[in-house]
């Protein structure tokens, strides 16, 4: 009984406290929210793309061991394509240079890596007549203007060069590719993104002529997709004042006259915003576009904390003495609940931090100390402002106690043992039906393109595109490693190299590869006249050497093998293309790897493969840290708040029944995302640990709210369901329909699909939890009768809270 344990009296002497000294309490709350405040104009709003790995998974590691060499994951990729004809006249290719030129002036990108037919490391090989070997760049920016048979020659010795052709030009000849990648830390998306605009019009506007025919340009990759991003950031202001307004009107619709109702929970919601974003600043931390859903949803949850007390309030005045009285009563009924809801809240936030990627840690972090404030913020600020304004009592709640309409007529389901048997038979139904539909949730995205956008945006779209046109834009690493300098020179490791990537090609989902025996058989065909019966891998380390100096030497670009070998001939990188980074793609791109390195037959002694870097084996390694993420996160928020309520009403059975809700809540949510497609990914997994905080703070003050009304009817359960849902069941309809309000918008008015996706899995979410609020809770309550219920009596409570106020006096 909690009247009778250590945690009921230290919530009581904390309520007493409190309210023996208002004004000192209130004036600390105001002089923090004022500090807080002044720290609100340092705090940044940016995206960092390092915040999204997981630094301790393998394949993390070799990507910042190797994307300084042979490039990372923040990657251009950009196409440029004709209407009509082929990219082989002088008009097309003066544009491509042109683009090839902007994106190598972009900020933080590596010169180094960029790629481009008309880029200077990009060159044609051949056989001099005295037998040495000679390179030069396929385009000359001095000499713009090519005749028609220099045009066709280029066309030939493009489509001679198994590097380029395919690869950086499209196999019908209509399109060019420009592959760039940048230096990773804090980059200018914003800026990045304009100047690929403004490039992207100047190219697509330069025409020799009116019977030059049109080009079109489009452009995939993490920068440009956070440069869309950036670019929906005024809607944020847009989506705060609808937001407001929403809200307002739904406070006007359901306090109508009743001020204190209006007003209150809106101070409780400016309050409690200052300090969220004020202590978000103080931590040095930043808000990222990706996850401005969750600020908003905590700020609508205080919101409906104030709502709650206000209420309460209204229902309390009509037998108190005084507004003191009126306030105190309020809060000694609401702040146990209300606290360990918020406990709730602040537990499921907090518990996201143990996510290994940095944006999880840091969200965990800032958002669990925002909610828990809530506590200052609103539980205890509100009452002490109704304690010292004028009593305000409101005809409209006499009776109240008497439910009403739809609440009747739920009260008289829940309470009766049929009704209550087929609540709970349909709660057994979703637990099937959705254990069976969860099951097509995947680990990942599930569609092409970025989920993060709707799939009709310019840039999946441009996605689209580029990998109808090319063998991919999705690139897998897998480095090979030897265990003594020069060893990639021997003929025993290039054949394997050469193995892995025949068994690679078998996946119909891959488009090309590209690796250094592709480089070693070219160089010795070239040597040979061009035979074609000399593509092959030479039997001595020696030659190989021969080869890969006679190509160094014929280019006189520094670094002529860097994208293919490192500076010592020990560590080799293999590129493989893809056109999607869906879930199921990368998984069967890692398991074929994987399958063929473990084979013992394809070992060769003191050569290793290390997986996996580029855009696959980083979206790999952040689906992984979501999956393990996920496993961790829910079931030990669920084991947490589990504890936190047995503790709270000393009964394993009050915490069994905030378990079975968030069960049922969380596999009819994993059945929805199953439905509609929403994978387990780094954006969703905090999104599903938030709803399950928040969503049990209704099921909490239902179930608190029971145990009073039936401590009152002196041992009569129906009569005890019947008011509490009369009051709470009431309140718990409005918060939840605010907390939606709170967070609808972005649905509706966001051009990010991943944020109105946030949003209406929170909508779902909190709906299923009032369900179970209203309806769960009551029917598992009439059918199994827990004792920490029905055996509660007012008189030992009373009597508590006297030796209490003694002790506190």
């Amino acid at each position: 009984m909690i009247g009778n344990n250590l945690i009921g009296r230290s919530f009581r002497m904390v309520e007493v406290f409190v309210f023996y000294h208002p004004r000192s309490f209130l004036a600390a709350i105001l002089i923090a929210t004022a500090f807080f405040a002044t720290r609100i104009p340092y705090l940044e709003m940016y995206s960092n793309f390092a915040d999204l790995l997981p630094q301790d998974h393998p394949y993390i590691r070799l990507h910042n061991d190797v994307k300084d060499t042979f490039g990372g994951a923040n990657n251009v990729v950009i196409a440029i394509s004709v209407e009509e004809g082929d990219i082989f006249t002088s008009d097309i290719l003066g544009r491509i240079h042109r683009l090839t030129q902007g994106v190598d002036s972009l900020p933080g990108v590596n010169h180094n890596l960029v790629r481009s037919l008309t880029h200077r490391t990009v060159r044609k090989t051949w056989l001099t007549e005295l037998g040495n070997m000679n390179s030069e760049a396929y385009y000359d920016p001095l000499y713009p203007e090519m005749s028609a048979s220099e045009l066709a020659k280029l066309k030939l010795d493009v489509m001679a060069n198994p590097t380029v052709y395919g690869l950086l030009v499209s196999p019908d000849l209509k399109s060019a590719l420009i592959r760039a990648t940048f230096n990773e830390g804090q980059l200018d998306y914003v800026k990045i993104f304009r100047q690929l605009g403004d490039l992207k019009e100047e190219v697509e506007e330069l025409r020799a002529s009116e019977t030059e025919p049109g080009v079109n340009i489009y452009a995939t990759g993490q920068p440009v997709l956070m440069g869309w991003v950036y670019s929906y950031l005024d809607q944020i202001i847009q989506i705060f004042f609808l937001t407001l307004t929403i809200l307002l009107l739904l406070l006007l619709a359901y306090f109508r006259t009743r001020g204190y109702g209006i007003i209150l929970p809106l101070v409780g919601v400016v309050i409690s915003a200052t300090w969220g974003l004020g202590i978000v600043s103080l931590l040095g931390y930043n808000l990222d576009p990706l996850t401005l859903v969750i600020p908003f949803l905590i700020t609508a949850r205080a919101m409906s904390h104030g709502i709650q007390l206000v209420e309460r309030y209204y229902l309390e005045a009509p037998h108190a003495v005084d507004n003191h009285d009126a306030a105190r009563r309020t809060f000694e009924t609401l702040f146990r609940p209300g606290t360990l809801g918020i406990v709730s809240d602040a537990v499921g936030l907090l518990l996201i931090s143990l996510g290994s990627s940095p944006i999880n840690v840091k969200l965990g972090v800032y958002a669990s100390i925002w909610a828990g404030t809530v506590v200052i913020t609103v539980l205890i600020a509100v009452p002490l402002v109704l304690s010292l304004l004028p009593l305000s009592k409101s005809e409209e709640v006499v009776g109240a106690n008497e439910p009403r309409g739809a609440f009747a007529a739920i009260a008289r389901l829940v309470s009766s043992r049929k009704g209550s048997a087929g609540v709970l038979l349909l709660a057994l139904a979703v637990y099937v039906g959705g254990g069976i539909l969860s099951s097509r949730v995947q680990i990942g995205e599930s569609e092409p393109g970025s989920p993060i956008l709707y799939p009709d945006h310019d840039y999946n779209i441009s996605s689209k595109k580029i990998n109808e046109n090319f063998p991919g834009s999705e690139e897998m690493y897998v480095v090979a490693q030897t265990d003594e300098p020069g060893g990639m020179k021997r003929p025993e490791v290039l054949r394997a190299l050469t193995d892995f990537q025949i068994h690679m090609l078998h996946d119909p989902e891959m488009g090309g590869t590209r690796g250094m025996p592709d480089l070693v058989r070219q160089v010795n065909q070239i040597l040979h006249n061009d035979d074609p019966r000399w593509a092959v891998i030479p039997d001595e380390s020696s030659y190989v050497g021969g080869l890969m100096f006679a190509f160094m030497a014929s280019s006189p670009i520094p670094g002529a093998l860097k994208e293919f070998i490192d500076t010592d001939d020990q560590t080799a990188n293999l590129v493989f293309f893809y056109k999607d980074h869906k879930g199921e793609t990368l998984r069967r791109a890692i398991h074929m790897a994987q399958q063929w390195i473990d084979d013992p037959e394809n070992q060769v002694e003191g050569l290793e493969f290390r997986l996996a870097g580029g855009p696959i084996g980083v979206t790999a390694a952040i689906n992984d840290a979501a999956f393990a993420s996920n496993m961790v996160i829910i079931p030990a928020a669920m084991a947490l708040i589990f504890l936190f309520v047995a503790l709270f009403y000393w009964s394993l059975h009050a915490g069994w029944l905030m378990l079975l809700v968030m069960t049922f809540c969380t596999v009819a949510t994993y059945a929805y995302m199953g439905i509609v497609g929403i994978g387990i990914d780094v954006n969703t997994v905090p999104v599903i640990a938030v709803g399950i905080g928040v969503g049990i703070d209704y099921s909490i003050y239902m179930m608190d709210r029971v145990r009073e009304e039936t401590a009152r009817a002196e041992g009569d359960l129906n009569v005890g369901i019947r008011h509490a849902i009369a009051t709470t069941g009431k309140a718990i309809a409005f918060t939840a329909t605010a907390l939606i309000g709170g967070v609808v918008m972005w649905a509706f008015v966001s051009d990010l699909r991943f944020q109105a996706d946030a949003a209406l899995l929170l909508v779902v979410m909190l709906i299923l939890n009032a369900w179970a609020a209203a309806s769960l809770v009551p029917a598992w309550i009439v059918r199994f009768r827990p004792k920490f219920i029905v055996s509660t009596s007012m008189k030992d409570t009373e009597t508590d809270d006297l030796q209490v106020r003694q002790a506190t006096a």
